[in-house]
């Protein structure tokens, strides 16, 4: 993992911003922005939403609201899989008998 910083230019609803990051997350940071840009743009383009702080922040309460869920999801899945991996030890212990007997 190297230390070197890089200088990143992002468009968001036209406007450019340029953040530093570390360089190996440098497309990371570029998939995030073009991201939240999406997002941005998508919430414009409803006419709902007025002003292009107003827009941030729904973004962000949208983007939030989906980290969550991921989050509650993945939750989720690890107790299935720890279901799965008990079952699976169960049944190869069953079979380790059978192959005993």
């Amino acid at each position: 993992m190297s230390d070197a910083m890089v200088t990143v230019s992002v468009s968001i609803l036209g406007r450019e911003y340029q953040v530093s990051c570390p360089a190996e997350e440098r497309e990371a940071l570029e998939r995030a922005a073009r991201h939240l840009d999406e997002q941005m743009r998508e919430i414009r383009s409803s006419g709902k939403i007025v002003g292009s702080e107003r827009i941030a922040v729904m973004a962000a309460l949208n983007l939030s609201h989906e980290i969550l869920g991921l989050d509650r999801n993945r939750g989720e899945t690890e107790r299935i899989v720890k279901r799965l991996g008990e079952r699976i030890d169960r049944v190869l212990g069953e079979v380790r008998e059978l192959r005993a007997g």
